[in-house]
């Protein structure tokens, strides 16, 4: 119990924190504005160390796995799984919100009214979004949280360049390397303050808008807890069904069950990596396989986050009035989607990094990210498992791409397996 208790320290002292500045916001309502200089203060300081996070963060991994010379079939078969299950997902997270939109019935008009306004976007062809979307004219206007996407893609170049430089590119490996250790300690200083500037940024948006914003991330929650049933146990069947027929199935579930209790009772699944990768090998995985996808996919698959980023995407959409359907940004809602889950996995304390992302594409403020923050603070632990028990599930699909259909026979099928 203490052990659990103090995996969740920070997840219940920001729940917490939420909680209180909710339920100051609905009793003093428009007064607890007076603590909204807090609030903004907390989200100037995670704002500033967005893009330097996201630069180093991309550039010294891209370096690293060059490094490692992680090429050759078996990578090509982890960014095949990897993409297809992220894609498949958001898909199905994406038509579930077609039937249970969190905002339905929610008197949006009040909750639009009193947050940021959205930004005054010009009309641009497909072309022209796609480069305004991917690119940027300046360097300069790289570094800006308003231009996340095509920071990601210079970074990507910058630390592939790096890679290829050989010797010459040493000394700036190095500082990708040690800025990021930097960067990230800096980014934990001031996540303590998390509880304390959350709750006064809820506090004043709560007072703004009443009741109506906290029953539509009720609604957000019950939604997420329907996904996971059916992605943990529909899709996750799915897979390893596909991948190794009821054999494969039944030694899945014989030995997913305490890699699934561990990332519930963590909340990380880094730390679900050990016992992950032993759970895998007694499903048949070579070691070989199980060791490169599960640390690789902790930090770049993450199905739970994808699902978490539709389900942000369509709130966001539906309190502005635009349209959710298969004729409005379907295309849009997916892709952001899946790249989110690759930000927010690939980058440390990648929450706000997605979040903002989302902003970006979409044209609306970047304090919109801390109302987007919530839902990933109450979705913690439901995703945690889904990105956790994701990766072994990736395992098997990528040992049957590699190995064949022969792979099943290297399952032990007794009961100390």
């Amino acid at each position: 119990m203490m052990s659990i208790l103090r995996n969740y320290a920070f997840t219940i002292c920001l729940i917490v924190g939420i909680l209180i500045g909710g339920a100051c916001g609905l009793i003093f309502g428009e007064g607890a504005a007076i603590v909204k200089p807090i609030g903004d203060l907390f989200l100037n300081l995670m704002f500033v160390l967005i893009v330097p996070l996201v630069f180093l963060s991309v550039s010294s991994a891209i370096y690293n796995m060059k490094q490692m010379n992680m090429i050759g079939k078996v990578i090509t078969n982890i960014i095949f799984v990897f993409l297809g299950s992220a894609i498949v997902v958001a898909i199905t997270a994406y038509g579930l919100t077609l039937f249970y939109n969190p905002l339905e019935g929610i008197d949006k008009a009040t909750l639009m009214a009193n947050l940021p306004e959205q930004v005054e976007t010009v009309q641009l062809s497909s072309g022209e979004l796609f480069v305004k979307t991917f690119t940027v004219p300046d360097f300069l206007q790289l570094f800006t949280k308003s231009n996340l996407l095509p920071l990601i893609l210079f970074s990507i170049f910058f630390g592939l360049a790096t890679a290829f430089s050989g010797e010459q590119g040493k000394v700036v490996a190095g500082f990708l390397n040690s800025g990021m250790a930097v960067v990230l300690r800096m980014m934990r200083i001031i996540m303590y303050a998390a509880p304390i500037g959350l709750g006064c940024y809820f506090a004043d948006t709560v007072g703004q808008v009443g009741g109506q914003i906290l029953n539509g991330y009720l609604n957000a929650f019950v939604l997420y807890l329907v996904l996971t049933v059916i992605c943990y146990v529909g899709l996750n069947s799915f897979y390893v069904w596909m991948a190794g027929g009821t054999k494969a199935l039944s030694a899945f579930w014989r030995n997913i069950i305490t890699p699934s209790l561990t990332a519930i009772a963590t909340s990380s699944s880094a730390a679900c990596i050990p016992i992950n990768i032993e759970a895998s090998k007694r499903m048949g995985v070579p070691a070989s396989i199980g060791e490169t996808v599960i640390p690789l996919g902790t930090n770049m698959h993450k199905d739970g986050s994808v699902m978490g980023g539709v389900i942000k995407i369509v709130f966001l959409l539906t309190i502005f009035g635009q349209d959710t359907g298969l004729s409005g940004n379907v295309v849009y809602i997916i892709g952001v989607a899946v790249l989110v889950g690759a930000v927010m996995g690939a980058i440390p304390s990648g929450g706000m990094t997605g979040e903002l992302l989302i902003c970006s594409v979409f044209g609306f403020s970047p304090q919109l990210a801390a109302t987007l923050m919530v839902i990933s603070t109450i979705i913690d632990v439901p995703a945690t498992l889904l990105n956790s028990t994701g990766n072994v599930v990736s395992s098997i699909l990528v040992t049957r791409l590699t190995e064949g259909k022969k792979w099943v026979e290297g399952i032990c099928i007794s009961k100390e397996d």
